[in-house]
């Protein structure tokens, strides 16, 4: 019996001294796993940009014009070009962000911003036929928020609200760590709600300056900077709306964090004097003693959050 103990013992050491290569092959595999080689794509109404991360940093970077008025061949082509230059056999995912509502399971767009030709477009399927990787395709303000979560300040929080400020409003929805795009990639689109005479993109978005107030939203961003008087009462105002528009978002999402993105952002120093002070008559002040706003300070956001997107996923 004794015996017995002794060559169980023995084979026990057997087995994991034949074991030991494949651990290291396992701890290689693991660390290779966490540098993988992500395509991110960013189509937009002017330009179309494609970069390669490579351990949570942009390596490469591709640009082309956009041809917003070709066929949709044309558009596919300037597309190929960029991916093209950025990827390689290492390459394991490419993802695609657009300024549509998309069908994620099927990666198909629909109606893609000043890109006209554009209506119904079955991306995914185009794109995999042609690189052999899986593709990931949704829309940008979607990939904004996934950005932040895993390259931007919301990486220590589970649920997130990204608001991107641009030539419009649009939100990103993260719950638990997972992405929330609703039934058809609609959730989140705060900008088409009714608000005032208009609706709240109108108020609390670049449209603010150049279709409300007739003025050039730059211009007014260096008068700021001069302390202009006008320009600085125009940013505050603005700041009102945009407060009761997070308002309404903490009503209806309650979240940890909320990011704001885009180009209105940068202004965040000439109106959030006056957002705070909207935001603080909202009705639940614990809620407000744990909501945390940070400006995004991520560049080629869009990028990154699109390439994100297999990680979202997964």
């Amino acid at each position: 019996m004794i015996r017995d103990f002794q060559n169980g013992i023995l084979m026990f050491f057997l087995i994991f001294i034949l074991s030991i290569p494949n651990l290291f092959q396992l701890n290689y595999s693991l660390g290779m796993e966490n540098k993988k080689n992500l395509i991110g794509v960013d189509l937009g109404g002017t330009n179309i940009r494609a970069g390669k991360i490579v351990d949570e940093t942009i390596i490469q970077l591709s640009k082309t014009a956009t041809p917003s008025k070709g066929t949709v061949e044309e558009v596919l082509n300037e597309i190929y070009k960029v991916i093209d230059a950025v990827f390689d056999q290492e390459s394991t995912s490419i993802g695609v962000g657009v300024p549509s509502v998309v069908d994620v399971d099927a990666g198909i767009v629909y109606d893609v911003v000043n890109i006209p030709s554009w209506k119904v477009v079955h991306l995914k399927q185009l794109l995999e036929s042609r690189y052999k990787v899986p593709v990931f395709v949704n829309n940008d303000a979607n990939c904004f928020v996934v950005s932040e979560k895993y390259y931007g300040k919301a990486k220590p929080f589970q649920n997130i609200v990204g608001v991107a400020l641009g030539t419009g409003l649009g939100c990103g929805l993260i719950f638990n760590g997972k992405l929330y795009e609703g039934s058809n990639c609609g959730a989140g689109e705060f900008g088409n709600i009714p608000y005032l005479a208009h609706n709240v993109e109108y108020y609390a978005s670049g449209q603010f300056f150049t279709d409300e107030k007739k003025l050039s939203a730059a211009l007014l961003y260096d008068q700021a900077k001069n302390g202009d008087q006008k320009a600085l009462s125009l940013f505050a105002e603005f700041g009102v709306h945009l407060g009761e528009t997070l308002k309404s978002i903490l009503y209806a999402y309650d979240p940890e964090v909320v990011i704001l993105g885009g180009s209105v952002a940068q202004s965040f120093d000439f109106f959030k004097d006056s957002m705070y002070e909207t935001i603080r008559t909202f009705a639940y002040s614990n809620v407000l003693s744990n909501l945390k706003i940070e400006v995004s300070d991520l560049e080629n956001s869009a990028i990154y959050g699109a390439a994100a997107l297999t990680m979202i996923k997964a």
